[in-house]
């Protein structure tokens, strides 16, 4: 990442004085760690959005996307969804979670529970039209390549 434009700058305000400021673990990882500030207990199948106590400013020109950690996939079949953040957006950052395993799951504060990506995004123009090309694929969707090779 180049520290010196201005238009890579993730800006963050901590809104709770135990946030943690979102940081890669690794030089070569895509993902920021994303903590919780408080304890929050999901039963099974339940969703509800987990604090970060911060406000971030996602660059112009870019979107931030929430993703999964894989450790909290895998040991606990914790999830997230729903995670778009907007360069206007200057609410508090609060990452859904989805509880998928068929215990109760506590979600600790410090825990690491999602990583945000940080992409450019292409504006594009919309235009209204009669009639699209054909393509080989067609309408064929979900699954029509199948899901091992023949």
């Amino acid at each position: 990442m180049k520290k010196d434009n201005k238009n890579n700058e993730l800006l963050v305000k901590r809104i709770n004085k135990e946030a943690v400021i979102p940081a890669y673990s690794f030089e070569s990882d895509v993902g920021l760690d994303l903590i919780a500030v408080e304890d929050v207990c999901f039963y099974p199948m339940e969703q509800k959005p987990v604090k970060t106590g911060l406000i971030i400013k996602v660059p112009e020109g870019h979107v931030g996307l929430i993703r999964d950690r894989a450790g909290i996939v895998t040991k606990m079949n914790i999830h997230s969804v729903a995670g778009t953040f907007d360069p206007g957006y200057r609410g508090e950052v609060s990452v859904m979670l989805v509880n998928f395993s068929d215990v109760e799951v506590e979600i600790e504060k410090g825990m690491k529970i999602a990583q945000l990506i940080v992409i450019p995004v292409l504006k594009v123009n919309v235009k209204e039209v009669s009639t699209l090309e054909k393509t080989k694929r067609g309408e064929r969707g979900f699954g029509s390549t199948g899901l091992k090779k023949k």
